[in-house]
């Protein structure tokens, strides 16, 4: 079979449970031929397909995340390292780093609570190779996929060899976790905000790690836990951006004004509450 062909199979497969059946097919055959999707479209519809690409169709039937599948996904113009045990980052996610950018514009050190893949700290160390930052995760998966993907953006030149950045293993929920860890003027937390009992669609509950994901029965737990740690690790005129789910802009903002903050909102490209800036 062509890979014209096989794509057209495979996204007829996928469309029963697939939102985005056809583009799904063209990663999977881009990523078995171990090729651009630009250049499988471009050059590949009449070369044989790949043996392997029948495999991945069936993974993907199984909801497995194409991320997970393919070992990586795209965030802010940059390709990130993703495997099981690391939350996959979200387009939604890029206006935390727009807010950042344009709030703190002169960040010399930045904290990233949850640091996951190393998306959001990597992306704003790309974009201001001055700056130094901190990752912090209780994932020791997620420790070791950033220091890969901080490795790789600086082997590919979008990452300055100058830049200092250090990733920690730590649980914010206890005691001390922070005690040698420094001030920052820019906090950036894209921490676990779902409901326990959440319906979410399998490809995200059957494969994405828990932990990184639910926050108990109304999903605020670790913004309770953090909010009123943050003045200890801001410098005076620092910034702290949460993301939060698109309801529950108002209980996390009060929770921010009961620690005494200043607090900003802003709204993801589909208008929903997205990121919450303290100051």
């Amino acid at each position: 079979m062509k890979v014209a062909d096989a794509l057209r199979a495979g996204a007829e497969q996928l469309a029963a449970t697939s939102d985005t059946a056809r583009l799904d097919a063209q990663l999977l055959m881009a990523h078995a031929l171990n090729v651009t999707r630009s250049e499988m479209l471009l050059r590949f519809a009449d070369k044989p397909s790949p043996q392997g690409f029948s495999g991945l169709i069936e993974r993907r039937l199984n909801h497995e995340p194409i991320a997970y599948i393919t070992g990586w996904t795209e965030f802010y113009g940059r390709r990130f390292n993703i495997a099981p045990g690391v939350l996959i980052p979200r387009g939604d996610s890029e206006v935390l780093i727009e807010a950042a950018l344009e709030i703190c514009p002169d960040a010399k050190r930045v904290l990233d609570l949850g640091v996951g893949s190393g998306a959001l700290l990597l992306t704003i160390l790309c974009e201001k190779p001055k700056a130094s930052g901190v990752g912090v995760d209780a994932s020791s998966e997620a420790i070791e996929i950033a220091g890969e993907n901080a490795i790789t953006l600086q082997a590919a030149g979008e990452l300055n060899l100058a830049t200092a950045w250090a990733f920690r293993e730590a649980d914010w929920s206890m005691p001390g976790w922070s005690d040698d860890i420094g001030a920052f003027d820019l906090i950036l937390c894209n921490p676990p905000y779902v409901e326990t009992s959440a319906r979410l669609d399998p490809d995200v509950r059957n494969y994405e790690p828990a932990s990184a994901l639910f926050a108990g029965a109304d999903g605020l737990d670790d913004y309770r836990v953090l909010i009123p740690q943050l003045r200890a690790l801001m410098e005076n005129n620092g910034v702290a951006l949460f993301e939060i789910g698109h309801l529950q802009s108002d209980a996390v903002t009060k929770l921010a004004y009961d620690a005494g903050f200043e607090v900003q909102l802003r709204h993801d490209l589909a208008n929903r509450p997205r990121v919450l800036i303290l100051s």
